[in-house]
């Protein structure tokens, strides 16, 4: 326990503590900063935090896949540290008035680091949650997915969407978040009790702000300024046909953005007539766009979507920022386990995450 953890460390109990949880997106990717669907949904697996406010400006930080603890301050600058989010989380409540000093706080995860299921929204996210319940205050979920957005953008900067954020702070397991991320207008819809959506680490990792990532967002701000507006996802056959002048590989860019935020919308309604067979389909579709298109994925992972079909599955795709990391796969509960085995065995290097 989180709170056992915590007392073993700072030798009291902790004011506050609670759970966040991690996400995988089923479809609709890097479709969250060009204006498009997405349609992510939280895993059982997440962050535990425990939080005590301090009387100083130091931030002592424990965490369960580290060693020691990290001692910093409220006036630190993001440092390439494996503590930054919980800085910059905590130096955003401080302003936001929810805090009026640092914090002692421990950490407890289960989401393997790398794999493209949003540990750094939920640590993020669930500290500026415990932050405001602590002081609190009112604020709602979605304007706390939209500070842990700016932890990340201005704090990090790493710039991603708001995709992340909004999964991990209102969904909930067995649940998917059908988010506009233009509007941030959000549908919850449940998932199919009879399939599994699978994630599999592919066992190449990679970190997103190595610099491919922002390539990718920075390939889709130039599509934008030829467009003369920030909607890539839902511009027309006619607009995009107007994009012919641009170099090849931006205007295989927005097809993606385009085809990807048409591919979700579908997704969405597939989800709720329970066609599941449709929803398989536009998955592999996706990850076609995301290898082709997009280019974010790598051979390993290309393999590994594959097999998943091959094998059983009615459809699997890359999720997450790309270039490694997991694999979601929509399969049946009664082949979950036979096919899950035949993969893993093909894949020795992959594991099972959810």
């Amino acid at each position: 326990m989180i709170s056992e953890h915590f007392e073993s460390i700072f030798g009291t109990t902790p004011k506050i503590e609670g759970f966040t949880p991690g996400r995988v997106n089923l479809i609709g990717e890097h479709t969250d900063y060009n204006g498009g669907m997405v349609l992510p949904t939280a895993l059982p697996l997440g962050i535990s935090l425990a939080i005590t406010p301090r009387t100083d400006s130091k931030i002592h930080i424990w965490s369960d896949k580290f060693d020691g603890i990290a001692i910093r301050n409220l006036s630190d600058k993001a440092d390439d540290h494996w503590s930054d989010y919980i800085v910059g989380a905590a130096i955003l409540a401080r302003e936001q008035g929810y805090l009026d000093n640092g914090i002692n706080i421990a950490a407890q995860t289960t989401l393997p680091f790398g794999a493209g299921i949003s540990s750094s929204a939920a640590v993020t996210v669930g500290v500026l949650k415990l932050a405001r319940d602590l002081a609190q205050d009112t604020t709602s979920d979605k304007d706390i997915a939209v500070m842990a957005r700016r932890v990340e953008n201005e704090y990090i900067g790493m710039p991603c969407g708001i995709m992340d954020q909004m999964a991990v702070a209102i969904a909930r397991p067995g649940q998917a978040l059908a988010l506009d991320t233009e509007t941030l207008a959000y549908e919850l819809v449940d998932l199919p009790g009879d399939y599994h959506m699978a994630v599999i680490h592919s066992g190449q990792f990679r970190q997103l702000n190595e610099g491919r990532y922002k390539e990718r967002k920075e390939e889709c701000d130039a599509v934008k300024a030829a467009l003369g507006h920030d909607n890539i996802c839902q511009i027309s056959d006619a607009e995009f046909a107007l994009l012919k002048h641009l170099p090849d590989v931006l205007q295989r860019r927005a097809r993606h953005c385009m085809t990807d935020h048409r591919r979700t919308v579908e997704a969405i309604d597939c989800l709720k007539r329970r066609d599941f067979l449709k929803l398989g389909q536009l998955m592999n579709e996706s990850h076609v766009s995301m290898r082709d298109d997009f280019e974010i994925t790598v051979p390993k992972v290309d393999q590994l979507v594959d097999d998943a079909v091959k094998l059983g599955a009615l459809g699997a795709r890359q999720t997450g920022g790309g270039f490694g990391g997991c694999i979601v796969a929509c399969i049946a509960n009664d082949k979950l386990e036979t096919w899950k085995e035949a993969l893993l065995s093909r894949h020795p290097e992959s594991f099972w995450v959810s």
